[in-house]
């Protein structure tokens, strides 16, 4: 059987460059190399495509310091004419072939990456890729306009209000009349546009929000600021159905944090024991089947394709979403994938499955 080549993206230039590299080393791990030749490229903090190593401990995640790909004047290079051939340009000039792509696989986090860029960069390359379209991957970054996706399709949303930068310095006073409106703190303050928790503040009191509008500030110029619910932290998963029919839905799963104020960045990524992942949490029936249909709605509602991790506020009015994932965390411990290897697709199948729904995408 002839293997398919894939070529696995990731890397880049938002602040969770180092997450993606995680990412990556997971999929090197587990993927079925009877099946596929794995192409490693990974893109530079300053958006330069290099050829990278394929192994799991130069990516995976330690107690020493992140994983960075970094640049040793090679590059890589995309043909543009619809070939799918890719190129290694050499640091002195030279240029050779690496091969065609059949399909890309971007594990890229966060802005110019997982917002539509690079899909819609793919898109002019005339490869076929996993996961989400240029749309779904730029409406599931932008917290304001996913938001106003899955109120029109009937998904109850976090209570929130939209701060834009320039209203933030010439029109404070209307500013905090509408957060006021959300009612009495905690807030939370995140950057409109990013992802892992970076940018983001739990205002408890409000004499500390203007500092948080600011960490906000620096990484997007658009903050969402988000009334902070009483409940339950809930999760699941969507994968798209390889027969085209409706999208599939896993178990639910629950994030109990310990010892810090919200499921921050350290909490995801650094220390374990800050958190506990519970699959299956512990629903009814009822609540189960109502947030596996929230899940798919909100799914549906951005023109989702490929993959999902939706999640929820459960409290005493019934579930909030609160954002949906269209590159989600994809290391065998990551959330997306437990939850469907307690619904039954192993870590393996999944990632044989998303690249079947790449090669015969139809976003």
């Amino acid at each position: 059987m002839t293997k398919l080549n894939v070529v696995l993206l990731f890397g880049g230039r938002s602040s969770e460059h180092s997450i993606s590299c995680a990412t990556a080393a997971g999929v090197m791990g587990a993927i079925d190399r009877s099946k596929y030749n794995l192409i490693p490229v990974g893109i530079t903090q300053d958006g330069v495509f290099v050829p990278a190593l394929d192994s799991v401990e130069r990516w995976a995640l330690s107690d020493g310091p992140l994983p960075v790909v970094e640049a040793d004047g090679r590059r890589v290079e995309f043909a543009m004419d619809g070939s799918r051939e890719l190129f290694l340009i050499g640091a002195d000039g030279t240029r050779g072939s690496m091969g065609f792509a059949d399909v890309v696989f971007p594990v890229l986090h966060g802005p110019l990456g997982e917002d539509g860029t690079m899909q819609g960069f793919l898109e002019l390359a005339g490869i076929p890729y996993v996961g989400n379209g240029v749309f779904a991957s730029a409406a599931g970054m932008d917290k304001e306009f996913s938001k106003n996706l899955f109120l029109a399709a009937g998904v109850p949303a976090t209570p929130h209000v939209v701060i834009r930068e320039y209203d933030w310095k010439h029109n404070r006073q209307l500013i905090m009349g509408e957060v006021a409106r959300l009612g009495e703190a905690p807030l939370f303050v995140k950057p409109a546009r990013a992802g892992s928790s970076v940018g983001v503040s739990k205002v408890k009191d409000m004499a500390d929000f203007e500092i948080a509008v600011r960490a906000a500030l620096e990484h997007d110029n658009k903050v969402t600021v988000e009334k902070g619910l009483v409940g339950r932290e809930v999760e699941c998963a969507v994968l798209s159905s390889l027969d085209g029919g409706p999208a599939r839905v896993s178990v639910a799963g629950e994030i109990i944090v310990k010892g810090r104020e919200f499921y921050d960045f350290e909490a995801k990524y650094r220390d374990e024991d800050a958190v506990d992942l519970i699959i299956p949490a512990v629903l009814t029936s009822d609540e189960l089947e109502d947030m596996q249909a929230l899940a798919r709605r909100a799914f549906e509602a951005i023109g989702g394709f490929g993959l999902s991790r939706v999640d929820f506020f459960l409290t005493a009015e019934g579930f909030f979403i609160n954002e949906i994932n269209t590159m989600p965390g994809f290391t065998q411990f990551s959330m997306y994938p437990s939850l469907w290897g307690a619904t039954g697709i192993g870590y393996a199948d999944l990632i044989d499955q998303l690249i079947q729904l790449g090669l015969g995408a139809k976003r």
